[in-house]
């Protein structure tokens, strides 16, 4: 009977144990992958798929990839959808007895990736892990493995835990097996349905198991000094997090050094919609940076500031303090021309910290990075000295706990080599001076070489072959070449080591002699380099707490600085924080609009308060600027309350604790929705959530259905919105009939888009006025899209019919004709006129014209 290989047994071995993981088997200097694995990693990364001999009758079927291109197959992996695990070799194999010992080092999953080459370096790569509690409550927790972040919190319902689902755009959602099934029916109805829901142990999720899981890690005997005991669903979340990363980084995780305690009083919740319509992070038609406010936003110098500025334009705050000391903070740095520039300059050199921390916590860190490591620390004593100078009081904090870790910068000054290759074992990595023992092999093997060159200008001269040379490689070591054409003057001395083409190679004592002291000397160098190098990683394992703290501080710069320059270089104003429920902005800009159009932008004014103008009810027609307009003061109070100066000449904004949107709408055809029912939902969340601190942008309501139930709608929603919950809302439709509800209801103010109407044409003034309108000028907008005459001049007719129906504005029906008795002079009216009535004369061409009034004065003439 068939038995497998040793090797094949150990696979297998190590197999059964990641049963659901892509196995990636170091072998030499490739990861092998056999069996089931090799032919789905063969179609999926589209390599060629061969056989191994494993001791059984057929062959297994394998596949591979170099180790030192590893990076990319894994990413194309986990893109499909696979988890992947790394198995390594544990000895060199060179010292081994029998079979190298091998080990699953660590399982790579879409939310752990921490290399470089696999990461957006301005995203965090989050890992979410859900755990259900009693009542429709979840605890959540969430971590970017790339930069040791990690966070609980709790929530109330379905509609905050996809808040924040959409807030994070986890690339990994961790849920306990008893919920796995129920999880993934509710994400099937979301955009989530492609992300990769990963189910793990119930026990894991427990509340004693969570605990100690957290403890453990975190060398604590309590989670009181984190505010987290009481936040029980919280910390199962965070707990079974924990132990998944356990499980599959298979290291200590030196870099996740807190557990954070996200509190939603703190901030103000976006839902889903207010971001998407607001184009917070990407556009509505492109879905790219370009064109929405972060990448406006964005002019940070440093990966880590970058991926900040996302969380902080997710996040707007909602303490007055808290806002004042940022708009502090920017406002001096946009004041100090020198200190702007100076952060910025100083800032670009400063490589992506946190990420350089996670290889320090995963050993995966070489001498490139303690380089770009060493180069970034060298950045802190400028940054220490600038913010010396200032007088906010957050730059002030951000002076006195910036740690200049210069311990760390002379350890990596004096030990690693400006010319460091990437990796750690093939030497030169080490400065001269740093280690007496390396420095002793160091110059031996220069001794040596200079030892070897003497001795082939001796060999020239004694056998008088004038090309003879002395070479090395790593196969055979060094040799003495000769061309054939002076094989016959080769001495007896001489013993042949290689034949080739077109020369001999040879070695003698004395060269074999020197080449054990040579490599012998390379070998322990390097070895010596190596030990060496894990000792100064291992210091920096121990100051991780520190660098990342450091970088947490270069970060929140980074943004203030970016904040500053955008308000200096785009002329926008420090915003008037109050809590008084004043909502007044003179002379606003849309921010992005007006920085992506050439020509002048014209700006609006914006007055809202509790009382006397609590609504404002836009009428006017599309493309005329209604929702630029709301946009733009969504987006401005916005601004204000991430601590951002604002596009305006002036604006005074009182907190908010919620922005509400609803504009435009599509079919949900996924989830089996209609664009009215898409719209409905997004109306009911708002009534349903609103408070009279939110701000309300309303766009179009009811128009997905017949006009009298959108009108109705539209009406109704109105009057809840005034009755009910009083929050500062602006409201625009086409429902001209509308601006009666002025007259009806206190708060309620008409506000227009101003138009110039030139005869039959139109011109957008893009400017809000008071008062409303009783007209929409839908077939003047249809005219401009270029719809045909013909159509346009119909739908004039039937517009003129349809008007004797409308509301006016004075809230009473328009009078329509009474019906007289016939004049018996006029009721029959001659067929030459009933023709002439008929005539359509925007169509009408010049020979048709001429033609119908010679039928007309040629009928006139036959009746007299």
């Amino acid at each position: 009977m068939a038995e497998l290989t040793p090797m094949m047994k150990q696979y297998l071995d190590l197999k059964q144990e990641y049963p659901d993981c892509i196995l990636m088997f170091r072998l030499g200097d490739f990861y092998e992958m056999f069996f089931e694995d090799a032919e789905t990693a063969a179609r999926v990364l589209e390599i060629a798929l061969t056989g191994r001999n494993c001791g059984l009758k057929e062959r297994a079927p394998m596949c591979g990839v170099p180790y030192h291109a590893v990076d990319s197959y894994i990413s194309k992996l986990i893109a499909n959808g696979y988890k992947v695990a790394i198995c390594d070799q544990l000895e060199d194999p060179r010292a081994a007895q029998g079979i190298v010992k091998r080990g699953v080092t660590r399982v790579v999953t879409p939310g752990t990736v921490v290399e470089n080459s696999i990461l957006n370096e301005s995203e965090n790569n989050y890992i979410l892990c859900v755990h259900y509690g009693e009542q429709g409550r979840y605890g959540i927790s969430y971590c970017d493995v790339s930069t040791g972040e990690f966070v609980l919190e709790e929530l109330e319902d379905d509609t905050a835990l996809f808040n924040e689902m959409t807030r994070l755009n986890p690339q990994e959602l961790l849920i306990a097996d008893s919920h796995a099934k129920e999880f993934l029916i509710m994400t099937g109805k979301t955009r989530f349905k492609n992300t990769f829901v990963n189910p793990y142990f119930d026990w894991a999720f427990e509340a004693k198991a969570a605990e100690k899981a957290l403890r453990g890690h975190f060398k604590v005997s309590s989670l009181k000094g984190f505010g987290c005991a009481e936040m029980v669903l919280g910390v199962c979340a965070a707990g079974a997090l924990m132990q998944y990363l356990i499980d599959t980084q298979k290291n200590a995780l030196l870099h996740i050094t807190t557990l954070r305690t996200l509190n939603e009083r703190a901030y103000m919740i976006l839902d889903p919609n207010t971001r998407r319509n607001l184009e917070l992070t990407q556009t509505l038609m492109e879905n790219s940076k370009r064109g929405s406010l972060l990448w406006l936003l964005d002019k940070t110098q440093t990966a880590m500031g970058a991926r900040l500025l996302k969380k902080i334009v997710l996040q707007p705050l909602k303490h007055l303090d808290a806002i004042n000391e940022r708009l502090d903070a920017v406002g001096e740095i946009r004041e100090s021309i020198y200190l702007r520039e100076s952060l910025a300059d100083s800032l670009k050199h400063v490589y992506d910290l946190e990420r350089i921390i996670s290889r320090i916590s995963y050993g995966s860190i070489d001498a490139k990075d303690c380089l770009s490591l060493k180069r970034s620390i060298g950045i802190l004593p400028e940054l220490h000295k600038l913010l010396g100078e200032t007088k906010s009081v957050l730059l002030s904090r951000l002076y006195s706990g910036l740690d200049s870790l210069q311990d760390i910068y002379e350890l990596l000054d004096s030990s690693i080599s400006e010319d460091a290759p990437a990796g750690i074992m093939d030497g030169n990595i080490i400065k001269p001076g740093y280690d007496k023992e390396i420095d002793r092999l160091i110059s031996a093997s220069k001794n040596g070489k200079a030892w070897l060159a003497e001795l082939e200008a001796r060999e020239k001269e004694e056998t008088g072959i004038k090309n003879l040379k002395i070479g090395y490689n790593k196969v055979f070591g060094y040799y003495i070449e000769v061309t054939k054409s002076n094989l016959s003057q080769v001495p007896y001395r001489y013993l042949r080591k290689q034949t080739l083409v077109n020369c001999e190679r040879y070695i003698t004592e004395e060269l074999k002699e020197m080449e054990d002291t040579i490599l012998g000397a390379e070998e322990r160098r390097k070895a010596i380099e190596y030990e060496a190098f894990l000792k100064i990683r291992d210091m920096l394992g121990e100051n991780v707490g520190r660098i990342q703290s450091c970088a947490a501080r270069v970060a929140f710069l980074d943004v203030l600085q970016s904040f500053a320059c955008v308000a200096y270089e785009n002329a926008y104003v420090r915003p008037e924080m109050a809590d008084d429920g004043l909502l007044d902005i003179r002379n606003g800009r849309h921010p992005v609009v007006e920085s992506i159009r050439r020509q002048e932008f014209v700006p609006n004014d914006a007055l809202l308060n509790d009382d006397t103008q609590n609504m404002l009810l836009i009428t006017g027609p599309n493309m005329a600027g209604k929702s630029t307009y709301m946009r733009q003061v969504g987006l401005i109070v916005l601004m204000a309350h991430i601590g951002c100066f604002v596009p305006a000449s002036s604006a005074h904004i009182c907190l908010v604790d919620r922005i509400f949107t609803r504009v435009g709408a599509s079919d949900d055809l996924a989830s089996g929705q209609s664009t009215f029912m898409v719209e409905m939902n997004e109306l009911a969340n708002i009534l349903n959530n609103a408070t009279p601190k939110s701000l309300l942008i309303l766009d179009e309501i009811g128009r997905g259905t017949s006009t009298t139930d959108g009108l109705s709608i539209a009406w109704a929603s109105v009057e809840y919105i005034i009755n009910n919950i009083r929050a500062k809302t602006l409201f625009a439709t086409h429902y001209h009939e509308l601006v009666e509800l002025e007259n009806m209801f206190d708060g309620i103010c008409n506000y227009s888009v101003a138009v110039k109407e030139v005869g039959h044409d139109i011109i957008f003034l893009h400017k809000i006025v008071k008062g409303g309108t009783d007209r929409s000028f839908g077939i003047d907008v249809a005219k401009l899209a270029g719809l045909p005459e013909e159509v346009i001049s119909q739908a004039r007719i039937f517009l003129d019919r349809l008007q004797e129906y409308e509301i006016s504005l004075n809230g009473l029906p328009r009078e329509r004709k009474e019906e007289k008795p016939e004049n018996p002079s006029t009721s029959a009216l001659p067929a030459y006129i009933a023709e002439l009535k008929n005539v359509n004369i925007d169509t009408l061409t010049p020979i048709e014209a001429l033609n119908l009034v010679y039928s007309l004065k040629k009928e006139l003439n036959h009746e007299a």
